[in-house]
């Protein structure tokens, strides 16, 4: 008599069971697929993400030209007050300048 509840335990256990296993068994074929997409993810850039980099690159050039821009102004202001230094550093900075400006794109003014 105690084997019959045994038995009727291992089958309630055998069909509760099967969901797990068949859930375990999708996992494990899928996971390949999810795995390579990603990282299919991880090494492409889509075009709007590579067009966010672009312009953030871009408006840092533009930032860096407006502050050297700047100290090219109060170099010169200083070379012509007579600070041989300030030539020099003025020259040097407007060679930076001119590096810089065909990197950045032409916009004409609206």
């Amino acid at each position: 008599m105690t084997r019959t509840p045994s038995l009727l335990l291992l089958g309630l256990a055998a069909i509760a069971l099967q969901g797990c296993i068949a859930k375990t068994a999708l996992d494990i074929a899928t996971a390949p697929i999810k795995v390579g997409s990603k990282a299919v993810d991880l090494a492409t850039t889509s075009q709007s993400e590579a067009d966010e980099k672009r312009g953030r690159e871009l408006r840092k050039r533009e930032e860096k030209l407006g502050k050297l821009e700047r100290r090219y102004r109060d170099q010169r202001e200083d070379c012509e007050d007579g600070s041989r230094k300030a030539c020099e550093k003025a020259r040097e900075t407007y060679q930076e300048i001119e590096r810089l400006r065909p990197t950045i794109p032409y916009a004409p003014d609206d």
